[in-house]
């Protein structure tokens, strides 16, 4: 990198735009989204089309490389698209989805001049044409097209996200989704719309004690979420977990599924994090509404607290006294902005796992959210699911969400299912909710 920040050719607006127009007009321009994911026996057959003798052991960089200065050469427009990370020391670079957002050699290098002029921060989503460069370990940026969505001029005029005016959720966002065969709706999803309302804007914890189901009802969220709300830009990050897990969420939610697996290292898994709520937080700016479904805040925290240097100031449990500063920040960017867009962060907390430092993260993020889902590990044991503690669980200001005619009749079913033990509660809401359509069907049912 140190020689792109040194080469005085890229550090001009007009130098830049000059490349630009040179490196034009030779033919289609090659987008190399098109590219990334593409399968490779049919990457190599693009190639080989352009009449360039492959290595039989070619894979998608080298295929990458050869592409990139093919079209260089014949002055075909390279167009590329991906996140904008500035790094600390001035440094900014596109990087991808399909690298969950971690830095790549063959990125490309923004120059700083982009990024002055129209005041550019990590997390746009940005279209620009690209050039390779000879000696250098990556290509740069020679013109900016599209920031957000928005022309690079407009993105100055957006008001910061930390200045926009945070309030309840007040727009629900449903769970329920319609079936034409009772034996296959989702109960988990109706019982948590029923219960525990979701709002665009809501920051809701889910707490989780180990194999409680919680991976089915954050799939059952996805899914729902994304059938409900098409509108709505869903993201799912997965930090320190298993890669099998990762495969079967994208294969099963049909969003942005972002992960760091459990064997990449602590500051991975941070960069990853920040990359994702840098994103969320540009598109907020925009007007737009996003959630984000996080698993787990936990391991988010672990990975923190293992990047914390040495202060001396250790809590209960091995955690440094300043490590959960930007795992609070992270959740606590959700929220329902006044006058468009909101921010919906769904993240679980790890409990009776036999660490104190997660009992210890679940104690300062307790009581942070404004929606509390409860997993309850005796119900799971008797093979009761969803194992939802209905005592435990439930949303702040849930009178905001809720139709005034549905709040009577749930304060009515809370009442009827106070006192009862959690396992007889649970069996018998699950029964009833079975035998019913949809949710105003079964509240009809309930007594005032």
């Amino acid at each position: 990198m140190g020689s792109l920040l040194e080469d005085k050719s890229i550090g001009k607006l007009e130098d830049l735009k000059f490349l630009s127009k040179e490196a034009s007009g030779g033919g289609d321009p090659i987008k190399l989204n098109d590219y990334y994911q593409m399968p490779l026996q049919e990457f190599v057959e693009v190639v080989a089309g352009l009449g360039v003798k492959l290595n039989v052991a070619s894979n998608r960089h080298m295929l990458l490389d050869i592409l990139i200065k093919h079209a260089a050469e014949t002055k075909r427009q390279i167009l590329d698209t991906g996140l904008l990370w500035v790094t600390e020391d001035d440094g900014a670079f596109i990087v991808h989805e399909h690298n969950n957002y971690v830095p790549h050699p063959q990125d490309f290098f923004l120059p700083d001049c982009f990024v002055k002029k129209y005041g550019l921060k990590s997390g746009h989503m940005v279209d620009v044409q690209v050039l390779p460069q000879e000696g250098a370990g990556c290509g740069y940026v020679v013109d900016f097209f599209v920031a957000s969505g928005l022309q690079p001029e407009e993105i100055q005029h957006l008001t910061p996200f930390e200045d926009l005016i945070p309030y309840y959720p007040t727009e629900r966002i449903l769970l329920e989704t319609p079936v034409e065969d009772l034996k296959n709706q989702d109960v988990s999803m109706r019982i948590v719309d029923a219960l525990t309302p979701i709002g665009f804007g809501q920051r809701g914890l889910i707490v989780a004690p180990p194999r409680t189901g919680k991976t089915v009802i954050l799939q059952g969220l996805a899914n729902s979420l994304a059938a409900n709300n098409p509108d709505a830009d869903l993201i799912v990050l997965l930090i320190d977990e298993r890669p099998e897990e990762v495969t079967d969420f994208r294969r099963v939610v049909k969003g942005e599924v972002i992960a760091s697996t459990f064997d990449e290292a602590a500051d991975n898994h941070v960069h990853v994090a920040e990359m994702v709520i840098e994103k969320a937080r540009r598109m907020v700016e925009v007007g737009r509404n996003v959630i984000i479904l996080l698993d787990s805040i936990t391991r988010l925290a672990r990975g923190y607290n293992t990047m914390m240097p040495n202060s001396g100031k250790i809590l209960s449990g091995g955690v440094e006294a300043g490590a959960l500063q930007k795992p609070k920040r992270f959740f606590g960017s959700a929220r329902n902005i006044e006058g468009g867009g909101s921010l919906t962060v769904m993240g679980t907390a790890l409990v009776e796992t036999g660490s104190k430092m997660d009992e210890v993260v679940f104690e300062e993020f307790k009581g942070t959210g404004n929606m509390e889902l409860h997993l309850d590990r005796a119900l799971s044991d008797k093979r009761i699911f969803p194992a939802i503690n209905l005592e435990k669980s439930g949303t702040r200001k849930e009178e905001l969400l809720y139709h005034k005619d549905e709040l009577s009749r749930i304060y009515s079913l809370r009442r009827a299912m106070k006192g009862v033990p959690s396992t007889e509660a649970m069996e018998m809401l699950i029964t009833r909710i079975k035998k019913t359509a949809t949710n105003v069907e079964f509240l009809m049912q309930v007594n005032r």
